[in-house]
């Protein structure tokens, strides 16, 4: 390990996130920056199978801005990773070819797998009061859920194609949706997750920990945050009984009034409702087979688990 400071950039489907970052003289990880921006890459690629050219522009924007920052801090080492929506299009090349001319570094496209064990790491490495030792962490993207458990270190793992960007395109396109696109929506959700019901129904757990944009504006809107603060949210306890409450809400609330609610950053107002409903749907099975009546949030996810893989090489 050592104190060199790295950049860790982490591109999914709805942002395009940075975090430098170095090691204290107590091995724990310092933020020198960390950074947020929704481009919507994904914009589409559910439809086409295709980045659509004005979202790679967004993308590439963001990129000269960070690798500005990236500069000016010295951080040699980077680790640029790709998530859901570029390992879906098809013109993939494209983007990161451009990147690599933008940044000295070639983006890796990551499996699913890898990037469940990645948000593993950087939620739980930074909640270290959680109760119990067996863990499930969730981490709701743009394009993808992750789901992984484990006590230490990840055990079982899944990634599902489905997330509050792809659901969004795929069912809730009224304003508000109306209750049979909602109900298509479950429906497609629903068949996922039976995919992951060895990780979700498993006796035993002792935690779930919600990570990424979703849960943590969830949370910010739950504690009743005006303005989003990453120092409230984290290691936030809700009940689970109330964040049903509250999605079932949400999913349903005209555009006009998700964008007074300012807690929502105004890149995730159109897909927030999609975000909403697959936390629900998966935090329903979670209470019907465990005795967990609460979650926990954690602002630390994959992006953290990007930087910690390169702070140990």
């Amino acid at each position: 390990m050592s104190a060199r400071p790295v950049a860790a950039i982490d591109c999914g489907t709805n942002s395009i996130r940075l975090l430098i970052a170095r090691l204290d003289d107590d091995g724990r990880m310092v933020d020198l920056e960390r950074h947020m921006e929704i481009v919507r890459l994904g914009y589409g690629v559910d439809r086409t199978g295709r980045f659509d050219p004005a979202a790679i522009d967004r993308a590439l924007d963001a990129c000269r801005r960070y690798a500005r920052l990236i500069e000016h801090h010295g951080a040699e080492e980077m680790r640029f990773a790709a998530t859901s929506a570029t390992r879906d299009a098809a013109n993939r090349d494209e983007f990161t070819g451009a990147v690599r001319d933008i940044l000295g570094v070639t983006p890796e496209v990551i499996a699913g797998e890898e990037e469940a064990e990645l948000s593993f790491r950087g939620a739980v490495e930074t909640l270290p009061d959680l109760p119990g030792s067996e863990r499930l962490v969730v981490d709701i993207g743009g394009g993808s859920t992750e789901l992984v458990r484990g006590a230490d270190g990840p055990r079982g793992r899944i990634s599902l194609d489905m997330g509050s960007v792809r659901i969004t395109e795929r069912h809730l396109h009224a304003d508000p949706p109306t209750p049979a696109q909602i109900d298509a929506a479950i429906r497609d959700i629903d068949a996922l997750l039976d995919q992951a019901s060895p990780i979700l129904t498993a006796p035993g757990l002792d935690a779930l920990v919600g990570v990424a944009g979703t849960v943590t504006t969830l949370t910010a809107l739950q504690l009743g945050i005006e303005t989003y603060s990453p120092d409230v949210t984290h290691g936030a306890c809700l009940p689970i009984p109330e964040t049903l409450q509250y999605c079932d809400r949400l999913v349903r609330m005209p555009r006009s009034e998700r964008s007074a609610l300012r807690a929502i950053h105004p890149g995730r107002v159109d897909v927030i409702g999609a975000g909403a409903l697959i936390w629900a749907r998966i935090l329903q099975r979670v209470a019907e087979s465990s005795q967990l009546d609460a979650t926990v949030t954690s602002e630390h996810d994959i992006l953290d688990g990007i930087a910690l893989s390169i702070l140990d090489a």
